[in-house]
């Protein structure tokens, strides 16, 4: 039987050895806790706390500013002791919270239920977007409102997103063999909001435990089954991962809903079903600090607001000088210049290297080999875009389907002339969608 995947990709190092093997261990934070206005797509939460409030854990200290925005809550006891601007991961500067930490960890009371089927479908999303949860995965979307579309009858498949085909990343995997009855549970929560859906756990077959372990979980659950999917970056990807488990396909201009389907990560079911069954709002999340830089790399749940040095520290420190640091995977990751910055909700993981292959690479010129051609995800010709892109031909690039780009960064792995591909067409992509949003405006 031919296996679940997709056309292109590619088969990077994953480095996944460094950190699966070791239990997630928790992390009580020892500094100062901040917490970034902004850690979803769209409008910037609105704090609801002044300087010299107390505050304790669980208790919301900024309001949704909008349709689309979420949430934030205190993860420690302690005092508000500015709202200024932060540095964040990005290298911007942040309107934030900061909260000293009293170190009593004095926590709120929530309201849990004995059943998610005594809630009806307003009151399980309401729970959802009460406690701020967001897409975990990187994007931040409110998950509030991928849990509303506007024909939830159309919905025919809920996909947990499984797969963790970035390298280095095991928080998932950590997750899956330590917790599987909260995804299933959160992903039996999502399916109660759709009638005609089934659910997939989509899991890559480099974890064998963890599909064996899920099918054993899920054998008397009639709407939900385990699919295997072909260990391949970007594997992971939304476009990819509805197209391997559902042969379904969508592009730039449409949304999973408009294909039957809803997509979220593992921490994002796992947090769906922490505010629906227990009341407790979106505080905490797993990073994987890993790297041949880091002493003892492993897997944390940090509280939200926690210092990047703090989790280094946790790790043991760095055995030998990271020469770069990247905030995420490898592949769509970013490299960060400074520690003393917050974890916030859509923070994966903290890699650190001893060597920085890209900043050695020599670009050369295209010798029209195809390889990047082969490996695109999209079946896109990104040789041919890169050019255009350099040579600012707008109207080429758009017209050559410059949008249908992922930013995987599959074409510049496979370079052989090392041409920033990837990142000369990340760049005009921006630009068009910058252009957009001002004539929308």
């Amino acid at each position: 039987m031919a296996k679940l995947t997709f056309v292109g990709g590619i088969h990077p190092y994953d480095g996944k050895d460094l950190s699966k093997d070791k239990p997630i261990k928790a992390v009580l934070p020892k500094g100062d806790l901040v917490y970034p206005l902004s850690q979803h797509i769209g409008a910037p939460a609105v704090p609801i706390v002044a300087k010299g409030d107390h505050v304790i854990t669980g208790q919301r200290i900024a309001e949704a500013a909008g349709f689309v925005s979420a949430p934030i809550y205190a993860t420690v006891s302690g005092t508000v002791k500015a709202i200024e601007p932060r540095r964040v991961v990005t290298g911007d500067k942040v309107m934030s919270i900061v909260v000293e930490n009293d170190g009593k960890y004095d926590e709120a009371e929530y309201a849990p239920v004995e059943s998610y089927e005594q809630l009806s479908k307003e009151e399980i999303i309401e729970r959802v977007r009460e406690a701020g949860v967001v897409g975990m995965g990187g994007a931040g979307f409110p998950t509030f409102i991928k849990l509303s579309p506007k024909e939830p009858e159309k919905i025919e498949y809920i996909i947990a997103n499984c797969a963790e085909c970035e390298p280095y990343l095991t928080s998932d995997y950590r997750r899956m063999l330590e917790e599987p009855e909260k995804l299933i549970g959160g992903l039996k929560i999502m399916l109660s909001l759709f009638d005609n859906a089934r659910g997939i756990l989509a899991v890559e077959d480099n974890k064998p435990d963890c599909i064996e372990l899920l099918k054993k979980l899920t054998k008397e659950e009639k709407r939900i089954s385990v699919k295997a999917l072909k260990t391949k970056y970007p594997q992971g990807a939304e476009r990819q991962i509805i197209y391997a488990a559902t042969g379904r396909r969508i592009h730039s201009g449409m949304l999973p809903a408009d294909a039957g389907c809803i997509v979220d990560n593992v921490d994002t079911i796992v947090a769906i079903y922490l505010a629906v069954m227990l009341g407790r709002p979106l505080m905490n999340r797993i990073v994987t600090v890993t790297g041949d830089a880091v002493a003892d790399p492993r897997n944390f749940i940090v509280r939200i607001g926690t210092s990047y040095h703090e989790l280094i520290e946790e790790a043991g420190g760095f055995q030998k000088k990271p020469v770069k640091i990247v905030s995420g995977g490898p592949m769509m990751g970013f490299a960060v210049f400074d520690l003393e910055v917050p974890t916030t909700k859509t923070a994966s993981a903290l890699l650190c290297m001893t060597q920085d292959d890209v900043s050695r690479m020599e670009p050369t010129a295209c010798i029209n080999c195809g390889k990047c051609v082969e490996a695109c995800p999209s079946r896109l010709l990104p040789c041919t875009l890169s050019e255009f892109a350099e040579h600012d031909r707008e109207g080429d690039f758009l017209s050559y389907y410059g949008m249908e780009c992922m930013e995987c960064g599959c074409c510049s792995f496979v370079c052989p002339a090392k041409r920033p591909l990837a990142q000369t067409i990340k760049s005009m992509r921006r630009m068009q969608l910058a252009k957009r949003n001002k004539k929308q405006k």
